[in-house]
This record gives C-alpha cells, structure tokens and sequence, in this order.
C-alpha cells in the first residue's frame, strides 16, 4: 500500500492519491478470485473449479480487479489516512481510479478531516456559582412529601367532591352529537385541581356528589394535538362513582421511627437539611461546570466541517430513540405525539450538536497542550467500573469497547478537570421571581385531555462514546 500525496484542498479537505502496486495487488486478485470464483461458468468445469487463468481468458484478464479494488479499498484509505497524518470524519467523495492496470491501481480522492481547534484560554474562566443555603420552607416540602408518600387514599361519603379529591369517574366525549375516538375513560382517577384535563373539565366535577352524572362542556384548545379537535367544542358525558382524598399519617416520632433510620422529629429534619444542601450543592456544581464549559466553547476558535455535526446529531438521536424504547416507546411516536418530522427534530438538535463537537474539539486541544497521557491501568478501572454498573463481566465488556475510544473519553475527562481546577467561581445573579399565575395562553399549551402528552420526554444528555456502547452491550 501506498501513499503517493496528500495536500490541502480548502479547509478541512485533503485530496489524496493512494495505490496498490506489484505483489499485493496480486495477492488481493487472488483474494477476489478464491472469494467470487463461484459466480462465473466456464464450459468444460464444474461452476466454481475453474483454474484463475481459465476465467481471465474467458471472461477478461481485468475480471477480478475490480473485485480486488472494493475488498482491499477501506484498509487502503484508512492506512493512507493514518500515514498522512489526518483523521476522517467522512466517508471519500470525489474518488476516481486514475491508473488500473495487472500490475495495481491508483485512485485519487477527496475527505473531509478534523480539524485542529485553537483554544484563546482554558484557565482563569469565570462563571457563575450558587451560594447554597436551605429555607425552613424546603425543609417543611420535604417533610411534606414524606407524609404525601405515606398518605392513604379513603373515601369521602358525606360530602360534594372539591379540589385536591381523586374523583373515579366515566366519561365519553361527544363532538355534534356524536363519540370521538379517544374521548372516552372508565373508572379513571382524576386529581380535581390537578390539570391533567383541559381547562374548564374538572371544575364542572367539583361540587358533584357520588352517583351524580352530569354533563361536562369544554372547548379544545386551538394547539391540541388531534387536529380533528383542536378549537372545537365538546361534551363530556360524566358519571361521578366515587369521591376519594389523600389521608395524611400524624407526623410525630412513630412516623419518623418508621420511615428513616431516625429516633426523632429534630435528627429527621437535620437529616433532610443536609440531603437538602448536598443536592442543592450538586446542582450548584453542575450549572458552574456547565457555564465554564460555555466559557470553553466560546474561547475556542474552529471551523467544524458539517459531516461532524451532521454525525453528532446522528448519534444524540439514537441515543434519544434507545431511551424511549426502554420506555416503551419509540422515535416514531414522540414524533406522532409532538406532531414533528424528522427534519424539525434534526433541527432542533443541530445547536446543541455543533457546540458538543466544539467542546470535544477543545478538550482534545487541552490534552495536546498540556500533555495529558491515559494509562493502562487507566483503561482497566474504567473498564471494571462499566462492568459493575451494568452488572456484566469485565471481559464481555472489553469486547464491546474499543481502548482507544475509553483512552479517548478518559483524556476528555482530566481535561476538563484541568478547566474546572482553574476556573473562577463568580456570585450568581439574583433569580427572577415565578411568575405568580400563568397565562392562558401558557395554560392551553401545557394540558391536553389525552394521557398521551405525558409520554413526551426530552433529549437525554450526551453520554461519552465508551459508556453508551456498554450500554448498547448490555441491552444485547
């Protein structure tokens, strides 16, 4: 194998001439003989045992050449890349054999290749930090969720059903005069208050008694999903069958002897304090890494080659589509659901696409620039840690990851520790206070009187390259 030249095309394009000459091109003929000999039929031999020499004067000396250029050229270009000095981020275009003859062949070429980022600086960025503290209020919610959780659903008998209830109810929708698919429920178990139906549904349930059947009018939203219904009116035929409320247990130090390993009211709350502060902290964390790493990207300086983002989008989509499956969904129909196509969801991800190849770019940089080496013994913890996580064998694992890819994701990972170790916190910006009660237009967008909406999931995060193929083993 060969490389005859490599030169710069225009940016983040090389144009290649590579070769296949003398004594290995004959031995790739012979490979392409032995593997397609069977297609060819030469009187006088049964289909398959014709000599080599037998089927070239028969069907042309050039009859496996051919054969021999498209089994040996993805070894060719991948040594001629590596030899050059470049990395691929592209399937060739452009390619044409220039030169065939029995003694090889040369083809020139076109890739689109990486390229090399400049990073203006990586130490000393600033971005903001929360100062963590936690209200006597977070304290009383979680304490409050705890009841929540141990709550008992009972039966209210006495009175008309009110907001916060759980009313059990059948209905069936009705669109002049006549059901619609879709519109209709038994026995389903509706939080009055709660907004899971459109507006104006469960207010006409409250002040309802057991037994009551009682017509409900609404009026779909202009941007509900089924379009057969979206803006028009309906009625809702509702028969009320049972009233039920949320019953709190007495929180005392029995509740809390009962739901932690704690004695006391005073250890539980100081105990829920510091859950509280830890998460907080995390998060805090978080959002810091998330704002130097934006400070990263916008200190880095590149030309990102579209194939590069295009595969980035690529891959964020699988890994998007692997996570619904595992919910029981599918690509096919978030995008039913959303009323989206394909297009608009590539579209939706092409921002965030190009500054997670940006980023990778920097990082990659950074472990040039300070020289940053992953070890064996590197590979191999990590390595142990995937497997412990997904609950395989360390070797079943070593099969599914490429080294090169954990080096890779490893290298990424102390070179982001290089940028947070010298990255400055700066005070965070007072956070706006919520809005106090949302439009009606807010309203209209976020409820639907279907189950369905609650399906909707957004992207997942990005996960490194090593991690989802053992993830991708493990669900084999």
């Amino acid at each position: 194998m060969s490389l005859k030249s490599c030169e710069k095309a225009e940016t983040n394009v090389y144009a290649l001439e590579i070769a296949l000459e003398g004594e290995e091109f004959k031995k790739a003929v012979s490979n392409a003989y032995n593997k397609n000999k069977g297609r060819y039929n030469v009187p006088g031999f049964r289909k398959g045992k014709a000599p080599k020499h037998i089927i070239e004067t028969y069907y042309g000396k050039e009859v496996f050449w051919y054969d021999a250029i498209d089994a040996e050229y993805p070894e060719l270009f991948d040594a001629a890349a590596k030899e050059a000095g470049i990395t691929p981020v592209a399937a060739p275009f452009d390619d044409e054999i220039v030169s065939l003859d029995e003694n090889g062949f040369t083809v020139k070429l076109k890739v689109v290749v990486k390229p090399s980022a400049e990073v203006k600086k990586y130490k000393g960025l600033t971005a903001e930090k929360e100062k963590v503290t936690v209200k006597k209020s977070e304290v009383k919610d979680a304490v409050n969720a705890a009841l929540e959780r141990d709550a008992k659903m009972v039966t209210v008998e006495d009175r008309a059903a009110k907001k916060g209830d759980t009313a059990v109810i059948d209905f069936e929708g009705f669109m002049d005069g006549k059901a619609f698919d879709g519109g209709k429920g038994e026995n389903h178990n509706l939080e009055l208050g709660s907004g899971q139906f459109i507006d104006g549904f469960e207010d006409q349930i409250v002040g309802k008694k057991t037994g009551d059947e009682f017509d409900v009018n609404v009026t779909f939203p202009e941007a509900y999903g089924a379009e057969e219904l979206a803006g028009k009116p309906a009625v809702f035929k509702v028969k009320l069958n049972k009233i039920m409320k949320k019953e709190l247990p007495k929180y005392d130090d029995e509740f809390v002897k009962d739901v932690s390993e704690f004695d006391t009211i005073a250890d539980y709350e100081k105990n829920l304090e510091e859950e509280i502060k830890a998460r907080k902290e995390a998060e805090a964390d978080r959002v810091f890494e998330s704002g130097i790493m934006e400070k990263l990207i916008e200190n880095t300086v590149v030309e990102i080659p579209e194939a590069m983002i295009e595969r980035e989008i690529d891959n964020q989509i699988n890994e998007y589509n692997y996570r619904l499956q595992m919910q029981g969904m599918s690509l096919d129909m978030y995008m039913q659901y959303t009323g989206m196509d394909i297009a608009t969801l590539r579209a939706n991800y092409k921002e965030g696409a190009e500054k997670q190849v940006k980023l990778r770019l920097a990082l990659e940089k950074i472990i040039e620039l300070e020289k940053i080496e992953i070890s064996d013994e590197d590979v191999e913890t990590e390595l142990k840690t995937y497997a412990d996580s997904y609950g395989m064998k360390l070797e079943e694992v070593k099969k599914y990851v490429p080294v090169e890819d954990v080096k890779a994701d490893l290298g990424c990972r102390k070179a982001m520790d290089v940028v947070k170790d010298n990255a400055k916190a700066g005070a965070a910006k007072k956070k706006a206070e919520p809005k106090a009660e949302e439009t009606a237009d807010e309203k209209t967008a976020k409820k639907t009187a279907t189950k369905k909406a609650a399906t909707e999931k957004k992207p997942a995060a990005k996960k490194t390259t090593s991690k989802k193929k053992t993830e991708e083993a493990k669900a084999e």
